[in-house]
């Protein structure tokens, strides 16, 4: 999903800040946009990380001249039940969904003032308002993504600055098909098992999964001057799975 959102931003003309984990993929997509004519940096960050989101911060402002928009879509998922879920998984389901913001909040607030203001999108779940009765560690963080949204808008709203979340519902990325660390998969939860992504199609009432594009272009939409007056808002793009 964020790389389909650097895309779309650098499509609009922003300068884009490529943020992740894993230095070479921040790179890959930074140099796509860059040889299509973007401006466009790479950057390592470990979303858990206060110096890391520090220095990302600083280096965002030193090359691109200003920030005025955090696109945060970092995340982590292990797919067991209540009974499963070791303490060390919740700890790393918190830090990606709901510790990373937070820092990532606090960190690029200053910027923020410094533009004259800003745009916080925060990456949900249709979790954040049906969490279920899967892993303890995703429902919580991604309901409590709400309840931080919701206080940094009040926070901020007078200073220009905005927070809103968008609720992806089933979206058709590495997140539910690959084995990742920080979302773990198998044929047991891989939606390249047929039943596994029939299942989830199945939840859809438009009848396709969802797109990163989906996605992308609801975060373009909150980070523009079209949303002006659109904060503390949770933004479902998931094809109605929530009806």
């Amino acid at each position: 999903m964020g790389s389909a959102q650097a895309r779309l931003f650098a499509s609009e003309g922003a300068a884009v800040a490529v943020a992740d984990f894993r230095p070479e993929k921040a790179d890959q997509v930074a140099n796509e946009l860059r040889s299509r004519g973007g401006r466009a940096i790479a950057i390592s960050l470990d979303v858990g990380s206060e110096e890391q989101w520090r220095a990302a911060v600083v280096r965002t402002e030193g090359e691109l001249g200003k920030l005025n928009v955090l696109a945060y879509s970092a995340g982590a998922n292990f797919r067991v039940d209540f009974d499963h879920q070791t303490k060390a998984m919740w700890e790393t389901i918190i830090t990606a969904n709901l510790t990373g913001p937070f820092l990532g909040i606090k960190a690029v607030v200053p910027a923020m003032r410094r533009a004259g203001g800003g745009s916080i999108i925060v990456v949900g779940s249709i979790a954040s308002v049906r969490p279920g009765g899967g892993s303890p560690g995703y429902g919580a963080s991604k309901m409590g993504v709400v309840g931080l949204a919701r206080s940094a808008a009040r926070s901020y709203a007078r200073e220009g600055i905005r927070c809103n979340v968008v609720a992806p519902g089933h979206v058709d990325t590495p997140f539910l098909r690959a084995n990742n660390p920080y979302s773990p998969n198998d044929w047991s939860t891989s939606i390249d098992n047929p039943d596994n992504y029939q299942g989830r199609l199945r939840g859809t009432p438009i009848g396709r999964l969802m797109t990163p594009e989906d996605i992308a272009w609801a975060y373009l939409y909150l980070a523009s001057d079209e949303s002006a007056a659109v904060t503390g808002a949770t933004l479902p793009v998931d094809g109605g799975a929530l009806l």
